[in-house]
């Protein structure tokens, strides 16, 4: 738990990702992410490795693939303009 300035204690958030291995990250990407995670956990700096793995970690965590695969533009009719139902007020 934290304070607030207020003094009334808050619940500490959760982490941010359940994520807590360079293993966990790497079982948590496509096929043909890990070649690349492997490739660039090779090559990154010992000084830039946290910066390197939490970016990594966003990427895996992100939900975009999720968001895609949930049909969100379901229902959406494409080529039709928002304007082309207004009528001319000119």
């Amino acid at each position: 738990m934290t304070t607030a300035p207020s003094g009334v204690p808050h619940p500490s958030p959760p982490p941010s990702h359940p994520l807590r291995t360079i293993r966990d990250i790497r079982e948590s990407l496509p096929e043909d992410q890990r070649r690349h995670f492997d490739a660039e956990l090779a090559d990154t700096e010992i000084d830039a490795l946290p910066e390197m793995l939490h970016r990594w970690v966003t990427l895996s965590n992100d939900g975009f693939e999720g968001f895609l695969l949930s049909r969100p533009f379901e229902g959406l009719e494409f080529g039709v303009r928002s304007y082309d139902e207004q009528t001319d007020a000119e």
